[in-house]
């Protein structure tokens, strides 16, 4: 619940151009949220630093009081779309003893719904030619470091199975690719992100090689693991019993 006051309470940070914000977004956040809808609806290139504090509220010398660069900003959205399911990514392969086809599912599932939740397509822009510089190797790390966590994840449901790297990087591709399908679509608003999550698992899942009994299996206990998962690795972070 969020609690009333009497008077706005003060912000941390640099002033706005017309007063205080309605919005609750911080003002990094509302930076974050206008540079994602400039970057995708107007392109990258063509998107000034003057434009995102503009929409974002603030004047653009109050803006370098987050980020110092127009990169700064695209590093930290991409990464956003990628750093919750490494953790999670993380978590479900330090479990072992669970069916890897229910964590793939849970895994998928998850990462699907985090690109489809977002008000913004920010997957498109994975592949600007900016993101190959230095600045984003961060990110790049870690996108490489969940398309392992895929792999590893495919091979342990098949270990046999042939062309691991290139079934590893159409796994990767549907999740990604699905999603911007689905968020191509002039009906994508009508789907609901666990929909959408759902229905990319199941398409892993059939990637893997899994046969049906298998996949419904795999998603009804999977479909608790993402909650679970995330709650004992938070307990564990935190040096709880």
């Amino acid at each position: 619940m969020v609690t009333q006051h009497s008077r706005p309470s003060a912000r941390v940070g640099r002033p706005r151009v017309a007063g205080p914000s309605e919005s609750e977004l911080t003002p990094r956040e509302e930076v974050l949220a206008a540079a994602a809808e400039l970057f995708t609806e107007n392109g990258y290139a063509a998107t000034t630093t003057r434009a995102v504090a503009e929409k974002a509220g603030l004047r653009q010398a109050s803006m370098y009081h987050y980020f110092a660069r127009k990169e700064d900003i695209l590093a930290t959205l991409l990464e956003s779309t990628v750093e919750p399911s490494l953790l999670l990514a993380t978590a479900l392969l330090a479990r072992p003893a669970l069916d890897p086809a229910a964590r793939l599912w849970a895994l998928a599932a998850a990462d699907a719904a985090l690109l489809h939740r977002g008000l913004y397509n920010l997957g498109a822009l994975y592949q600007l030619p900016e993101v190959r510089g230095e600045r984003f190797a961060g990110f790049r790390r870690s996108r490489a470091e969940l398309r392992s966590a895929y792999g590893e994840l495919l091979h342990l449901i098949d270990p046999a199975g042939p062309g691991r790297e290139l079934r590893c990087d159409l796994l990767l591709g549907l999740v990604e690719g699905g999603v911007a399908v689905v968020r191509g679509r002039p009906e994508s608003s009508g789907y609901d992100t666990a929909e959408v999550g759902a229905a990319v698992a199941d398409a892993a899942l059939r990637l893997a090689g899994c046969d049906r009994a298998g996949r419904e299996a795999a998603a009804r206990e999977g479909a608790g693991l993402e909650a679970a998962v995330s709650a004992a690795a938070g307990a564990a972070a935190r040096g709880e019993a």
